[in-house]
């Protein structure tokens, strides 16, 4: 078994999602805000773990190669971090695929719907991504941004790509329990994301959440800055009553979010278990 340095921080994008840094850059900025290990997350790809890789030596952070996958519950987003998945598993690769393919389409659609009413285009979007980047709604944000139509990322999510504000179009993803059952098939282990930003009311039910842990789910990421503190309460519950890890971590996207390095952090000896659960893929280590 890896010996795992703190800080260890287990939720990250670069710019293979909707980051703002290359994943070489982002695990440069990992090693000079202190962390020890990271996990690289990007959206529904697994695209960013080459280059990841190639600097770990040079910046001496582990990396936890992993992925954030996109499910949904009706018109809610599920995400569901997907840790030292098998990159070549055939069921995998293909429910991503159709994953990013929804994202990109309902971009388009969203951009198409603002810009009925504010001076914006589809090229003003592909301005703000990297070449194979998953488009979605950040990059509308930035373009925004640059249009001078939002004054930063949060201010175009709180204004014009809010749901009140008409333009949301929601895009395809698989129910929380297939996303369960396809990072396992992949050798993963799974972890839902977030799972307490809407408060302890909107908790995922007891029922719902037995038949991801049934299906293999190993942990609940508590220690986010979006968890409200009742939600964390109740995480922490369940997490009890069902045995589950509970992971930190910054969700750290660059200069897209205020979001920082070691924010929140997870227990060496939770990283641990999830490596020794793991079949996909191994850690790089330093």
């Amino acid at each position: 078994m890896p010996v795992f340095t703190g800080p260890i921080d287990l939720h990250t994008h670069s710019s293979v999602s909707d980051g703002t840094e290359t994943p070489a850059q982002l695990m440069r900025s990992a090693a000079a805000a202190g962390m020890g290990t990271v996990a690289l997350t990007d959206h529904d790809s697994t695209a960013g773990w080459p280059e990841a890789a190639g600097v770990v030596a040079e910046t001496g952070v582990a990396l936890i190669p992993g992925m954030e996958l996109s499910t949904r519950v009706q018109f809610a987003s599920v995400h569901m971090l997907a840790y030292l998945v098998d990159p070549t598993d055939a069921a995998l690769l293909a429910e991503t695929e159709r994953i990013r393919a929804g994202r990109l389409s309902r971009a388009e659609e969203i951009v198409r719907r603002i810009a009925r009413d504010y001076d914006l285009t589809w090229d003003d979007v592909l301005a703000q991504t990297t070449p194979d980047a998953t488009v979605g709604r950040p990059h509308i944000a930035d373009a925004l941004v640059a249009r001078g139509l939002a004054t930063d990322r949060s201010a175009a999510f709180a204004g014009i790509l809010h749901w009140r504000a008409g333009y949301y179009q929601p895009h395809y993803a698989p129910d929380p329990l297939t996303g369960v059952r396809l990072i396992r098939g992949a050798g993963g282990v799974p972890v839902l994301a977030h799972p307490g930003t809407r408060g302890a009311e909107s908790v995922i039910p007891v029922q719902r959440l037995k038949a991801l842990v049934d299906a293999g789910l190993f942990g609940l990421e508590i220690d986010h800055r979006e968890n409200t503190p009742d939600a964390r309460e109740r995480l922490h519950v369940l997490a009890r009553r069902f045995d589950l890890v509970v992971t930190g971590s910054s969700d750290y996207h660059g200069e897209g979010k205020p979001n920082r390095f070691g924010e929140h952090t997870t227990d060496p000896a939770v990283l641990e278990r999830i490596v020794a659960e793991a079949t996909g893929a191994s850690p790089v280590m330093p």
